[in-house]
């Protein structure tokens, strides 16, 4: 239990706790049960689905989304999942679609759940896309700190074999890739759910994959986010207009001004209830206990996560 303690320390410190820690006090079993099954949302547009739930040896740390867009010049990915073995499985499901090779993987940001797979692709040759900002994280000790922890909790899906891997092209503004006669149009957002947030929008099949800007059926994973700047990223995505959206975490959206509603919402209260304490240093323990959190306190992850949120909030307005 010690032990378990110091993992979930590490993970409030670094700002990761939302993957780190829940196979403490249980034996992991290297027992391979998982199965990605892609939804087609549009034409030649498919997503698969992570558990709403945190990461742990049993369930190979799929607990994002990933997507891809078939193309007549090849295959799109967004997002390369929480480790090689679901990389893994993801190509092979893409296999199942279409005979043409994966050319390219976007990232929307450089979150563990979101990464660990990319040496699947790499091995492949497919170019590797990623915000600028990211180099920074890829270079910095919570990043090491992270893997490390990650291959002990998420053990043997990742290992000491699994590797940060660097992009291909560092996107340091808007830009527009077009593969096979298709457009894809990738814009930075933020710092917003992290520094190095970008969504990417397929005009053609009117679809964004929004990354971990918008989150449903769960509570968000806050971390150390810029609320302010993720609330306007939010805007920044209902300009585009787009018919689908398939969020970082949950079900994609076929009505995304009322699901991002609730990413929204979610912020702007954890600003409005931190706001006052946070601003005349008051104790964040007396602000958190006369929020009302009756809303979301049955949600998935509510108790991993929102106490972390709140308080990560209440440091941050200060900050401003």
């Amino acid at each position: 239990m010690k032990t378990c303690f110091m993992k979930n320390l590490i993970g409030i410190l670094i700002g990761s706790f939302i993957f780190f820690g829940s196979a403490c006090g249980q034996s992991a079993k290297a027992v391979d049960t998982i199965q990605l099954k892609p939804v087609q949302v549009a034409p030649h547009t498919y997503f698969v689905q992570g558990f709403a739930e945190m990461g742990s040896s049993t369930n190979q740390n799929f607990i994002s989304n990933s997507g891809f867009v078939v193309t007549p010049g090849g295959v799109v990915v967004i997002d390369a999942l929480g480790s090689p073995i679901l990389a893994q499985k993801l190509l092979a499901e893409i296999k199942k679609v279409t005979n043409q090779k994966v050319v390219a993987v976007i990232i929307s940001h450089y979150h563990a759940d979101h990464i660990y797979g990319l040496q699947e692709f790499q091995k492949i040759g497919a170019k590797i896309y990623a915000q600028g900002e990211g180099r920074n994280y890829l270079s910095s000790e919570t990043a090491k700190q992270r893997l490390t922890t990650s291959q002990m909790d998420f053990a043997p899906w990742v290992n000491a074999n699994t590797r940060l891997i660097s992009a291909d092209v560092w996107i340091d503004q808007k830009l527009k890739l077009s593969i096979g006669g298709v457009d894809f149009l990738i814009s930075r957002v933020g710092p917003a759910h992290a520094p190095e947030d970008l969504m990417v929008y397929v005009p053609s099949k009117k679809v964004l994959f929004a990354g971990d800007l918008v989150f449903r059926g769960r509570i968000p994973f806050v971390g150390n986010a810029d609320s302010k700047g993720w609330l306007i990223g939010l805007d920044e995505i209902e300009k585009l207009n787009p018919n689908i959206v398939i969020p970082g975490h949950g079900n994609y959206s076929v009505k995304p001004v009322e699901d991002i509603a609730f990413t929204r919402n979610y912020l702007k209260y954890l600003r409005e209830s931190m706001s006052k304490a946070a601003i005349n240093l008051d104790p964040f323990d007396e602000a958190y206990k006369q929020a009302d959190w009756s809303e979301y306190e049955g949600m998935p992850l509510f108790k991993a996560a929102n106490r972390m949120n709140a308080y990560n909030v209440y440091l941050s307005i200060q900050a401003e």
